[in-house]
């Protein structure tokens, strides 16, 4: 039987502890996963948060993966990795701090609304913070729904809201 690999697309945030440590170590996870292969990762960008005032800002990044896993298996090893490095999600907190949050954003060409698991990402699109690093390792990615790139997607956005996100150096 010959496994099928897809490309997926994870949004990386984090604003709470030592954020470059976390998310360079979320990333060493993923690389360790069984039946993913990482492929590329955006430069980390710093942005201001959503939600609540009074939080730290991001650390934000993107990874683009292949995958012979199916999508409900790779977002739970993604909640197994935000849990390992202290994410705590509660059901009534939206948009708080964190220490990580991991967001699966596009699973090759599937479209899933179900509990738990929505793809392509809801709010992606309207999101400069995903869509900026996401377009650095995959402008010309199509979203399945709007059939439009990224990079097209970030465009609109920015005629909107002309902002360049400063990118953090990072250490390997």
């Amino acid at each position: 039987m010959t496994l099928i690999q897809t490309s997926a697309f994870v949004a990386l945030g984090s604003n709470l502890g030592d954020r470059l440590a976390t998310l360079t170590s979320a990333i060493n996870a993923l690389r360790r996963c069984a039946q993913v292969e990482l492929l590329a990762v955006s430069d980390f960008i710093e942005t201001e948060p959503l939600g609540p005032p009074g939080q730290m800002a991001y650390l934000n990044a993107a990874a683009w993966l292949q995958t012979t896993l199916a999508p409900g298996d790779l977002m739970a090893e993604l909640l197994t990795i935000e849990q390992l490095h202290g994410r705590i999600r509660l059901p009534d907190q939206r948009w708080g701090p964190r220490t990580l949050d991991l967001d699966l954003l596009l699973f090759g060409d599937h479209i899933i609304n179900q509990p738990g698991l929505t793809l392509p990402h809801p709010e992606m699109h309207r999101r400069e913070f995903v869509l900026t690093p996401l377009a650095q390792i995959a402008p010309d990615q199509l979203h399945p729904v709007f059939k439009q790139t990224v990079k097209v997607l970030l465009d609109s956005l920015r005629t909107t809201n002309p902002w360049e996100f400063p990118k953090v150096p990072v250490s390997s």
